[in-house]
């Protein structure tokens, strides 16, 4: 190799040189991982750590923003910011919880206050985002309500643009007495956005508008009775969607366009023969398309299902121990090696590595230990 003087280089000197250049050259950070949870003696807010791309390990926890309860998180499209909603019973004096903009320091992973405001109901439990980050959307479960934000270019969040609250109930009792939204996400178009609402198993689309941060009604869609729709994920073509039934231990799969949703079929989550309570709580799809995940809280495990790629039908892979107790949340990271479960009651993350043939789950024995932790995100190093 020869430099504009004339001179050879080596390739062992060209590479010190290239990284003694500046930041140009220098080798890109592991992923970011932050993770929402319950605050406790452990654990003051939202954590955060980094990924071992290579090995699937986690590095140490450590605080990136004192706040309390952020227990759902969601990150903007460009990267630069994050949201968390605050699930409190006292916002101002008022009986809600809030919602939360920060900006992120990309090298250390650490999150600065940007602003805060109502959730304009109470038990906020899911944040989104529409797919060009103009506006935020979240769900109350305590208040059985949805809300929407416009978010500005400096990345701070509206007053609620939209509130609507949720009517109706269900057969169970203890469960469903009322109204319970528990997710809102927006359609692959960008002009819809699907609300599970577990008390009047229902999903509910609303016609959104990302440039103002409002929403509108569109169409109910009735789910069984007692299933309890709690999360929501859709498959990369845009044409599939998936709910996961927290109540009845099932994942349902749609047809979807312009609006319109229409029921393929529902699978359990659970083996034939499991006796005990359950409580599924996430839902996600794989990046390739080819396999859709769900955790289940009671048999504490993650389960896989294939996806047939005419039909959207999923047919079931088997579970996989999530070596601990209650998986409220996981994430796949975005290149679809790894997925990270968020086991709520034994204060521990754990790594799952995904056989990307297959799309069984194998166990890496990595993880780590965080307190209460019920949400988690993956960011690319910067």
């Amino acid at each position: 190799m020869r430099c504009d003087n004339g001179m050879t280089l080596s390739r062992r000197s060209f590479v010190a040189a290239s990284l003694a250049a500046g930041p140009a050259f220098a080798q890109k950070r592991a992923p970011l991982v932050y993770v929402g949870a319950y605050t406790n003696a452990m654990n003051k807010g939202i954590s955060v750590a980094r990924l071992d791309l290579s090995s699937g390990a986690l590095t140490d926890m450590t605080l990136a923003a004192e706040i309390p309860n952020p227990t759902f998180l969601e990150l903007h499209p460009s990267g630069r910011f994050l949201y968390a909603i605050n699930e409190i019973g006292n916002y101002e004096g008022r009986k809600e919880g809030s919602v939360c903009a920060f900006s992120i320091d990309r090298a250390s992973g650490k999150l600065t206050p940007l602003n805060r405001v109502s959730a304009k109901g109470s038990g906020p439990c899911h944040i989104s985002l529409d797919r060009t980050g103009r506006m935020a959307m979240i769900a109350n479960y305590g208040g059985g309500s949805v809300a929407s934000y416009r978010i500005d270019e400096s990345g701070r969040l509206s007053e609620a643009a939209s509130f609507f609250q949720h009517e109706g109930k269900s057969v169970n009792a203890k469960r469903q007495e009322g109204p319970h939204a528990h997710s809102i996400n927006p359609a692959p178009d960008n002009r819809y956005a699907v609300a599970c609402d577990l008390g009047a198993d229902e999903i509910r689309i609303y016609r959104i508008n990302p440039s103002k941060g409002t929403m509108d009604t569109h169409k109910i869609v009735q789910m069984a009775p007692g299933a309890g729709p709690r999360h929501f994920a859709w498959h990369p073509k845009g044409v599939f969607g998936y709910a996961v039934n927290e109540l009845n231990s099932t994942v349902t799969a749609f047809h979807y366009g312009g609006g319109e949703m229409v029921e393929i079929h529902s699978v359990p989550t659970l083996p034939e023969g499991f006796k005990g309570e359950n409580w599924p709580a996430e839902i996600r799809v794989h990046p390739s398309g080819k396999f859709v995940y769900a955790s289940n809280r009671g048999e504490n495990s993650i389960a896989a299902f294939s996806v047939d790629a005419r039909t959207g039908k999923l047919a079931a892979l088997g579970n996989s121990p999530t070596q601990g107790v209650m998986p409220r949340n996981f994430w796949i990271e975005p290149g679809g090696r790894w997925l990270l479960a968020a086991n709520q009651r034994s204060n521990n993350v754990i790594v799952l590595e995904i056989d990307a043939k297959t799309g069984k789950l194998l166990h890496t024995g990595k993880g780590i230990t965080v307190g209460q932790p019920v949400c988690l995100r993956t960011l690319a190093g910067s």
